[in-house]
């Protein structure tokens, strides 16, 4: 310690050195501590807020299923063919409309109850009197609950059903203790509403439900609407579960390829926490045999107990995975970047020092009497160089200036030999005067030599202190920990590169946008229609093409040829039995163009025609997950253009797509 601080007070060349290296040693530990930091706490908190609204969408999806379960029913005990049938003598005519209705709603049972809660219509031995809903229902209140039937119950109901529940207990690693080998009760979708007569009178229930127990459609439909294809980055995969208790009962997990995952279970501290204290889990799972981001949330019954769970998840390896590379890459990065700003700043630091120990060099051969002694021509042309060139010009002055007192003195000494020892004495008077003056001189190089020394060093000093400064800045206030890293990162090797003269080379990645281009929309349009020939095919629909647009219009080729692709399709769909679809492009006055698509289908009711635009509302829950029309709204509205709809109930729908010549950007 004493001799590096010796060294640090004796030596320029240390003191640069310490300088250059000593930021870049304290700087690149904390960076990168701080880096992992980051990158680990917010890519944690990112992909749990992922599987959050993951688990949001699953939920919306589950609560409408069973909403609409309940409305199906509803609008049964509302049906004029059931209220007709109340009071008849004759119960098989209303047994066989029960059992059409149930097959047409896709029920696995459909009851007629009578005002005590006892089955009218079809016999069954099933008692549906002790249930909440039910008693509800008598109470005048519609009500859809999950409840959990017996083996005995769904045997009353159907004996199919009791044989569907039945699932076999799969052992599973991190799963609680348990003797179970068989789960053979059924998670339902239970619904009953009263049924009133003519008068308004109550006149009975009508109970209804759907077994959970492998339905895979379900699940299915989960992970399509929530993992859709494309959604999850990295090869990652989703996954959607139902739980009865602990045990998956609808699933598309797999236990290896082909075969899924039913009966298996959930591991211990998820099935305490979620089943025990009736909180959501939103946090990595061991499930079945592999690690995910999970979401579970509790189901309860119609009793208020938890039975059962509803999971989504995505496996977490390819996320660690990318998160390791790109930690591993900004690293590098952070390394290569620092390595090379040594690299450079110890280069410069070179070129002060060295000059200055050559001057050093100089000064003491001239001390110890070589007065040839010469610094000689330095590259550097800064301050440092022309201070070496003028001490040089200084020793060449004292050099003449001592040869020609040397030799005065010499012929004086000639010329006196024989002179008293007065005139040699002053003579040894003159050569200590002589002394004196070089010493003078040499005192002065060195203060110049000193100021110029000074001023270089504080150049060298404030660049790297402004660099660690702005370094330091720019990473406390980002807030995306993996892109605004990276972008930092990127602006910071920008930098770097213009200090060294483009040593080194960094591309910096633009940023994604779509662009727009001129466009004829006739084409165009017959190559949408190319791509939904193959569900043409399918039906007997004509097409007219009336193409009378003359103007081109700016957007993306792209995003236009999604919104008539999507319209044409839902006028496909509109069309089932066959129609007649008309394509239509006009000019739009002075201001551009617009798209028509007509179909000849059933129409759009009065009353939903102002939701047709909203997120996830659709009437055809089999054709998709009402997006469509809502992405389109967007991309037009994006560019200033805007899509127009007229519908007549049983004669069709006309939708207008009004494009601009030159977009209109909206302020986001």
């Amino acid at each position: 310690m004493r001799s590096l601080k010796s060294r640090l007070q004796l030596s320029v060349r240390s003191k640069l050195l310490f300088l250059v290296l000593l930021p870049l040693l304290v700087v690149l530990p904390i960076l990168i501590g701080l880096t992992l930091y980051w990158a680990n706490t917010y890519y944690d908190r990112l992909l749990i807020f992922r599987v959050n609204s993951d688990l949001a969408v699953a939920h919306q999806y589950f609560a409408n299923v069973t909403d609409h379960l309940g409305q199906e029913v509803g609008g049964l005990a509302r049906s004029y063919s059931l209220v007709s049938q109340l009071g008849q003598p004759d119960s098989a005519n209303a047994a066989d409309w029960l059992m059409w209705a149930r097959d047409e709603h896709k029920l696995d049972f459909l009851y007629l109850l009578d005002t005590q809660g006892r089955i009218i219509a079809p016999t069954s031995r099933f008692d549906a009197a002790t249930w909440p809903i039910v008693k509800q229902a008598l109470q005048g209140e519609s009500s859809t609950a999950i409840d959990i039937f017996t083996p005995a119950q769904l045997s009353a109901i159907d004996p199919a059903l009791a044989r569907r529940a039945l699932i076999e207990i799969v052992p599973t690693r991190n799963a609680a203790s348990s003797a179970q080998r068989t789960e053979t009760r059924g998670m339902m979708i239970h619904t009953a509403t009263p049924v009133y007569d003519a008068q308004g009178q109550l006149a009975g229930v009508l109970e209804g439900g759907m077994l959970l127990n492998r339905n895979l459609d379900f699940v299915d439909t989960i992970n399509e609407l929530v993992y859709k294809e494309g959604s999850l980055p990295f090869g990652s995969k989703g996954t959607a579960t139902l739980f009865l208790d602990d045990v998956r009962i609808a699933t598309n997990v797999r236990l290896f390829e082909g075969k899924r995952a039913l009966g298996t279970r959930v591991s211990r501290a998820v099935r305490d926490t979620v089943l025990g204290r009736g909180a959501t889990w939103l946090h990595r799972a061991f499930v079945v045999n592999d690690w995910y981001v999970s979401g579970y949330e509790p189901i309860q019954d119609s009793f208020g107990q938890r039975v059962g769970m509803l999971y989504v998840g995505f496996l977490e390896a390819p996320f660690n995975t990318a998160k390791t590379v790109a930690l591993a890459g900004i690293i590098l990065v952070i390394v290569l970047v620092s390595a090379a700003g040594g690299f450079i700043s110890l280069k410069w630091a070179r070129a002060i020092f060295l000059p200055l120990e050559k001057m050093n060099q100089t000064m003491s051969a001239v001390e110890a009497g070589d007065l040839s002694a010469r610094t000689g021509t330095l590259a550097s042309q800064d301050e440092i160089g022309q201070l070496a060139r003028h001490f040089d010009q200084l020793l060449e002055q004292l050099q003449t200036q001592n040869r020609e007192l040397k030799t005065w003195a010499d012929e004086l000494d000639r010329k006196v030999v024989e002179r008293t020892a007065e005139l040699e004495s002053a003579n040894q008077r003159l050569i200590a005067a002589q002394k004196q003056l070089v010493m003078s001189e040499k005192l002065a190089a060195i203060g110049e030599l000193t100021a110029g020394v000074a001023h270089e060093i504080n150049n060298p000093t404030a660049v790297i202190q402004g660099n660690l400064d702005l370094l330091v800045e720019l990473i406390g206030v980002h807030a995306d920990p993996v892109r605004e890293e990276i972008r930092l990162i990127n602006q910071q090797v920008q930098r770097i590169q213009q200090i060294v003269t483009n040593l080194l080379q960094f591309a910096r990645p633009a940023e994604f946008a779509g662009y727009v281009e001129p466009l004829d929309v006739n084409p165009l349009l017959s190559e949408c229609l190319m791509l939904v020939r193959h569900q043409l095919g399918k039906t007997r629909i004509a097409v007219i093409q009336d193409e009378s647009a003359t103007r081109q219009i700016a957007m993306n080729r792209n995003e236009l040829q999604q919104v008539i692709v999507n319209l044409m399709v839902n006028a496909i769909h509109a069309m089932p039995d066959g129609g007649v679809m008309t394509l239509a492009t006009r000019d739009w006055e002075n201001i551009g163009v617009s798209i028509s698509v007509t179909d000849t289908g059933a129409g759009i009711a009065t009353e939903i025609l102002p939701r047709i635009f909203d997120p996830f509302f659709t009437t055809r829950k089999q054709h998709g997950s009402g997006l469509g029309l809502s992405v389109s709204y967007g991309l037009l509205e994006r560019y200033g253009n805007r899509i127009t709809v007229s519908s007549e109930v049983g004669k069709g729908t006309v939708f207008t797509i009004w494009l601009r010549v030159e977009p209109v950007y909206q302020d986001t």
